[in-house]
């Protein structure tokens, strides 16, 4: 008998890491508990048949201007694959948990492939193609279990030029794990968002991400001399590092910083047993006003392999006011030229 119930956190975790090694950071409970600390509702829910856990699903409750909803970033964990019963009873308790959430819509957006298969079993179930995205659904993974001469083989030849011209210019990357750091990276990024024209994370994410993961939260700095280039916030979990947020300076459009930062980041993974690093966002195929082209350019110049997920789907719980959410969302996708 099919059953969905909460569950302890590290119970979530156990099954992702045991039944789904493809999955990261954002279906980890780790990930959930960043969300808490940033003062939001988290809950760790599970599919049961039975007694057997088959699913799970890290799930956030926000509340936004547009209404409250719930976001399941990377998830459900379910095999997708299999049978659709246990698929359609999950959809259908995360329907009826958010309504007791007064939630207007839940958004999803497994890791699964953006392919006709998928996108038909998503129509069959009677999700509908979310007006916005939820994280990123397309990325470049590399593959971190080869040899440094591999991994700089694979990159475009321009990109290697820039790693190779970064060690001749004598540019340095360090990186610090403690609080002031995340400060001055948000401070930086902050400078970064207004002359590029995004929206950057809240303080106070950028924040929880230190609070939780402790030295697995790193802060990456490029400089020459005294100068800062560019700088990162990766996370070093298992099974992949993630190039999760990025800032630079106006100098560091001019100088190869973020290439000596991203090089840096790929050998320090390795040489913690880390297998590959998700680059963390790129622009959808054939998409050249796209507001990631430009570092989707930069980011595919390391080779890899690029992904495109099943773009998220919103299970929709209250329709009339899910109408107005639906339609301020489209007008912000296409205000920052997503």
């Amino acid at each position: 008998m099919l059953s969905v119930k909460d569950i302890a956190p590290e119970a979530l975790d156990k099954f992702v890491v045991k039944e789904h090694p493809e999955l990261n950071f954002l279906q980890a409970a780790d990930w959930g508990k960043v969300h808490e600390v940033d003062g939001f509702k988290v809950r760790y829910l599970g599919l049961f048949d039975g007694e057997k856990l088959i699913g799970s699903a890290m799930v956030v409750v926000k509340n936004a201007k547009r209404g409250r909803f719930m976001e399941i970033p990377a998830g459900p964990v379910l095999d997708w694959e299999g049978k659709i019963q246990p698929i359609r009873f999950f959809i259908d308790e995360l329907k009826r948990i958010a309504n007791e959430e007064k939630c207007v819509f839940v958004r999803i957006r497994p890791n699964i492939d953006n392919n006709e298969k998928h996108q038909k079993l998503f129509e069959k179930l009677g999700l509908r193609l979310a007006p916005f995205h939820l994280h990123a659904d397309n990325t470049v993974m590399l593959d971190l279990t080869k040899s440094e001469d591999e991994l700089m083989a694979d990159m475009r030849r321009q990109t290697r030029y820039e790693v190779r011209r970064a060690a001749k210019l004598g540019i340095e990357v360090d990186y610090t794990t403690d609080k002031k750091s995340f400060n001055d990276f948000y401070d930086l990024q902050l400078k970064t968002a207004e002359r590029q024209g995004f929206v950057p994370s809240p303080r106070s994410l950028i924040l929880a991400q230190h609070e939780v993961y402790g030295d697995k939260a790193r802060i990456y700095t490029a400089k020459l001399g005294d100068q800062i280039l560019a700088k990162g916030l990766i996370l070093m979990t298992e099974p992949e590092a993630i190039y999760h947020e990025a800032a630079s300076t106006p100098e560091g459009r001019k100088l190869p910083g973020a290439y000596a930062l991203t090089w840096k980041v790929m050998r320090d993974a390795k040489r913690l047993g880390i297998k590959r690093y998700n680059l963390f966002g790129i622009a959808p195929p054939n998409s050249p006003h796209h507001r990631f082209a430009g570092v989707t350019t930069f980011k595919t110049g390391f080779g890899g392999e690029q992904i495109a997920y099943l773009p998220a789907h919103d299970i929709v719980v209250k329709p009339m006011h899910y109408k107005l959410v639906a339609t301020i969302e489209k007008a912000r996708k296409k205000k920052r030229h997503l």
